[in-house]
């Protein structure tokens, strides 16, 4: 979707961006996901992968190559993720992956985090039947927990805070924790509310099992790229607030041809036009098209529309929208400035 103006800005860094590069040369992005979380990336009809995960790996190749199919996905477990990103296995890692500072610490995984995309937090699933009501009635229980998580640390420090001792029975995949869980091998299992919420829907019985009021810690979900390539990092991080950046503009899939000439023709919608690329080459210093932003909505649509589509209360997951509405609406979610 050609929309770029014919506006010049600064240069383009003489650095580069290796991994866009190669990107370019190989004409596909490749992408690490979980692929079998519902809501994040899971395999749907005709074998297409789906969820938020995946399409935002969509989004990014739709503003570097032109097409948001160009994309491989690789399926990661957690403890495969970030060695697989470090190796070069993977371009970018969209698999529900929380933010925390020894993953983005020079000396612990060394990644760059985009923007917050979800924010989870962890908590924990018990079958009704197990008459457990509260975390503190996990007192001496197995619970499953995934391992070489942000989430089997959490658990481990929320048990030293609050004094309650259990066993940790831990697990490669979310699949084998789960798959024990329903074994009754443990009375709990524990991952993120979005994840738990979404599990329990594929249950025979769902309704046999409740997710407890506590919150474990809070878990903000973003994309990441490796450290050792800041131009790769910097230009996902703008695709990514471009995504939110066109809601707040009031641009979607639906009406982004008509909203492009509508800001042609009227040189006062200022932001609009430097967000679609219509007299301002913002993507320049980015080593993007000027048209990025506009290039990844026409994709797979703003960041309202990703929610809904994929989380949101008319989904499989029924999940509400409310700390990731927009600030202007009270919630958590806003862009940086785009000029």
């Amino acid at each position: 979707m050609a929309l770029a103006g014919s506006g010049c800005t600064a240069p383009v860094s003489q650095r580069g961006s290796p991994t866009m590069a190669l990107i370019r040369s190989r004409g596909q992005l490749i992408c690490g996901v979980e692929g079998t979380m519902p809501g994040f990336s899971w395999l749907g009809p005709g074998n297409r992968e789906q969820g938020l995960d995946a399409d935002l790996c969509r989004a990014v190749a739709a503003a570097l190559l032109g097409d948001g199919e160009r994309v491989r996905f690789v399926h990661l477990s957690a403890a495969e993720r970030f060695a697989a990103l470090a190796s070069g296995e993977v371009d970018l890692l969209a698999r529900n992956t929380s933010i925390s500072l020894s993953r983005d610490a020079a000396g612990g995984n060394a990644v760059s985090f985009g923007p917050t995309v979800y924010y989870d937090s962890q908590a924990l699933l018990v079958p009704i039947a197990s008459g457990v009501r509260s975390a503190a009635d996990l007192a001496g229980q197995p619970i499953c927990v995934v391992t070489g998580t942000t989430t089997e640390q959490n658990l481990a420090d929320w048990g030293r805070r609050n004094q309650i001792n259990f066993i940790p029975l831990k697990f490669q995949t979310h699949d084998q924790s789960f798959t024990a869980y329903l074994q009754g091998r443990c009375t709990a299992v524990t991952s993120g509310r979005s994840l738990l919420a979404a599990r329990r829907s594929s249950f025979r019985l769902p309704q046999a099992h409740v997710l407890l009021k506590e919150e474990l810690s809070k878990e903000p979900l973003a994309p990441a790229t490796r450290q050792t390539d800041p131009g790769w990092a910097d230009a996902v991080r703008w695709i990514i607030y471009a995504l939110i950046r066109s809601e707040e503009l009031g641009l979607s899939q639906d009406n982004l041809k008509a909203e492009a000439a509508a800001a042609r023709r009227d040189p006062r919608r200022l932001e609009q036009r430097r967000f679609l690329g219509v007299g301002a080459d913002l993507g320049r210093p980015l080593e993007l098209p000027a048209d990025f932003g506009a290039r990844a909505v026409a994709a797979v649509g703003n960041y309202g529309e990703l929610f809904e589509r994929h989380l949101g209360p008319r989904s499989p997951l029924g999940l509400p929208r409310d700390r990731h509405q927009l600030v202007d609406a009270g919630g958590w979610m806003q862009a940086p400035p785009f000029r």
